[in-house]
């Protein structure tokens, strides 16, 4: 047998060009989501004068609450004619107080209002109780699962953001 070159104006039958990586293109997804972490609410508010009292309520809330500090989000990435959909929500948001203490809350917390008074928070709230200075972080994590190309899968992330915040003594004398 004898082999022979030719011409042709179409390639010959054969294995197609390679899928894409499914788990590539979901990372493409999230990507286009923008996720940040969540600017931080609390009260007593940071600053230089700005000081709480020991005690007292401590509100913590997300201050920006959107599809992209929170969720739901979803997105969609590409290639060669395939697609895969990634969608994300915040699961849970810890809040590491500086003192040890860690506060989970499930919500966004409720942003303080001076009506509310002296009330504890009723959603996401802690008490110091000892003065100083306290570095406050918030972490959101992120359930994302996404689907495409007959495949499935989770990528986890947690997104963190920090402020401090100053407590102080009332001392009263009669």
């Amino acid at each position: 047998m004898r082999d022979e070159l030719f011409w042709a104006a179409t390639p010959p039958a054969g294995p197609g060009a390679p899928l894409p990586d499914p788990r590539d293109l979901a990372e493409q997804a999230v990507a286009k989501m923008g996720l940040r972490a969540p600017e931080i609410g609390i009260v007593p508010e940071p600053g230089e004068g700005n000081v709480g009292v020991v005690g007292m309520p401590t509100w913590m809330w997300v201050e920006d609450a959107d599809s992209r500090t929170l969720g739901p989000i979803t997105r969609q990435a590409s290639a060669s004619g395939h697609t895969v959909t990634a969608n994300a929500k915040v699961s849970k948001l810890q809040w590491e107080m500086g003192e040890g203490t860690t506060v989970t809350c499930t919500g966004p917390g409720t942003a303080y209002a001076d009506s509310y008074g002296k009330q504890d928070s009723p959603d996401c709230g802690h008490r110091y109780n000892e003065q100083g200075e306290y570095t406050v972080t918030v972490n959101a994590t992120w359930t994302i699962t996404w689907s495409g190309l007959g495949q499935s899968g989770r990528i986890p992330m947690t997104l963190e953001r920090s402020t401090t915040i100053t407590m102080g003594e009332v001392q009263v004398l009669n």
